[in-house]
């Protein structure tokens, strides 16, 4: 895996950018917001009602 769950979201979009899509998809439209530049992924989708195993296995297919 090139993304883990502790990565912060803002990195994660300065890294791949083409993630932006997944998280929309996903339901995290605020990817800009001030939380998003601290938060990691696994907070993120605690907050929002995600599947964490979904959402990290569908980041990491979309930078492969």
């Amino acid at each position: 895996m090139k993304i883990e769950k502790s990565d912060i979201i803002s990195e994660v979009l300065r890294k791949y950018p083409e993630t932006a899509e997944v998280f929309m998809s996903f339901g995290m439209h605020c990817l800009g917001c001030p939380t998003a530049t601290g938060e990691a992924i696994e907070q993120a989708v605690m907050v929002h009602g995600i599947d964490l195993d979904e959402m990290m296995k569908a980041l990491n297919e979309r930078v492969n």
